[in-house]
């Protein structure tokens, strides 16, 4: 719901690979310093078991956990993960009315944070956690962790929201060129469609998927402006900027040849099972998403910048738009070890250990970018450090979690309704006003 300032805004630098911010920062954790100074012996969380909380599966889980693990060898705590699914609300919720949080969640809506603040489900962090926040971020990524007035959480991932992931080799047997425009990517995917090949694999089962893709078309449209006014609801979902953003999504929509399956096919496909579909399985050319299909290409073989490349989202208006998505991780019980585990989580050493996985993007500016394994990540790296005036966060994201953030209520059914039906753009509109209004009044 905030304006993303001119210091984090980031525009696309895929040229280059500059080197992100400075390399100053320490990559020593005061729980790490203590178990240095153990010298091998006793370390500071020995005997203690953390609990942490988070969305992530299949690969990204075990991208995370070879973090705890890093995390454990350095401490001596025990790190148990429990994975919330698509609906952290859904999961957290019962756990916190019945006394029994983790100690640790990580939030994949900045919208949650000031939720579970109102009601004190957050601990305040550590002065030793502030610190590696103050010393490793710009203030806007503090920002997105408050709520009023007071620091709950650290953007631990980035996402890089406004990317179109293609299969090298369809292209080239259908003779199909990656687009800069929205036109463009129309034509490349009615030449893949007559050459037999789906163009998209849709993850219409995971209804942010289809936030992202709105939010992408809606900011090059409707501009940066209206796209701040909408994220707050200043301006209705009835508009004809919506609409205009709608009619375009329309032209996938309407097509069932451009969908792997149509469009039950596509409804019935989560993520990363489109990523699957478009790289192990050879079903399709392309998946619209956020570099962290990077972690999901899996046992596919295809290697990041060869077969699979990436196209930076075409303009569709004027805008080239550049989206950003993020994980916020807070503390839900006040412990020693929940709040060294954040610390860690956002220090530089422990953002170094992540960065060595595919498929995560760091928004830690001393988190050097020789750690990413391709330099297609490196350079997408840059963009979350670099500044540029268009760049804003997921809308949906800085919603209330009922209108913006729940499976199967408010945007995410919308949209998946609207995929079953493009034609009708106005009952989508209405629709979409009618859920936003009630999640914004409470």
């Amino acid at each position: 719901m905030r304006k993303l300032p001119p210091i984090m805004v980031a525009c696309l630098a895929l040229a280059a690979a500059a080197a992100c911010g400075n390399d100053s920062g320490s990559s020593s954790t005061p729980a790490a310093q203590d178990s240095a100074s153990a010298g091998g012996g006793a370390k500071p969380l020995a005997g203690q078991t953390i609990e942490v909380a988070a969305k992530w599966t299949g690969d990204e889980q075990a991208n995370f956990e070879k973090v705890l693990k890093a995390f454990e060898e350095k401490t001596g705590a025990k790190v148990t993960y429990a994975s919330t699914g698509e609906d952290t609300g859904a999961y957290l919720g019962p756990r916190i009315e019945g006394g029994n949080p983790p100690d640790v969640a990580i939030l994949p809506q900045p919208g949650l944070v000031q939720q579970y603040a109102d009601q004190n489900a957050l601990k305040p962090l550590a002065p030793e956690v502030l610190a590696q926040i103050d010393q490793n971020y710009t203030p806007y990524w503090k920002e997105l962790g408050s709520a009023n007035g007071q620091v709950y959480g650290v953007l631990v991932k980035a996402a890089h929201k406004s990317l179109v992931w293609y299969r090298q080799s369809a292209f080239d047997d259908a003779g199909a060129q990656p687009a800069t425009t929205w036109d463009d990517l129309m034509k490349s995917a009615q030449t893949l469609s007559d050459s037999g090949t789906p163009p998209f694999a849709l993850c219409a089962a995971s209804g942010w998927t289809l936030t992202d893709l709105f939010e992408n078309i809606y900011l090059s449209t409707a501009g940066p402006e209206n796209y701040d006014k909408l994220t707050k609801h200043e301006i209705p979902w009835t508009d004809d900027t919506v609409k205009t953003a709608l009619e375009k999504m329309a032209q996938i929509f309407g097509k069932k040849e451009f969908m792997l399956g149509g469009s039950s096919g596509a409804l019935q496909t989560d993520f990363p099972t489109c990523v699957t579909q478009v790289y192990a399985e050879k079903k399709a050319g392309m998946v619209i998403e956020a570099d962290f299909v990077a972690a999901s290409l899996g046992q596919s073989g295809a290697k990041v910048g060869e077969e699979a490349k990436i196209m930076p989202f075409p303009k569709v208006g004027d805008t080239a738009p550049v989206i950003l998505g993020g994980d916020v991780a807070v503390v839900m019980k006040d412990t020693k070890g929940a709040q060294a585990l954040v610390e860690y989580l956002a220090s530089k050493e422990g953002g170094e250990v992540w960065a060595k996985q595919p498929g995560y993007l760091s928004p830690n500016r001393n988190v050097s970018p020789d750690n990413y394994p391709d330099e297609l990540t490196k350079q997408l790296a840059q963009t979350i450090i670099t500044a540029g005036d268009s760049v804003r966060y997921d809308m949906s994201d800085l919603a209330p979690s009922a209108f913006g953030g729940t499976d199967g209520k408010g945007e995410w059914k919308d949209l998946q309704d609207f995929l079953r039906n493009p034609s009708d753009v106005k009952g989508a509109q209405e629709k979409l006003e009618a859920d936003a209004a009630k999640a914004f009044k409470k």
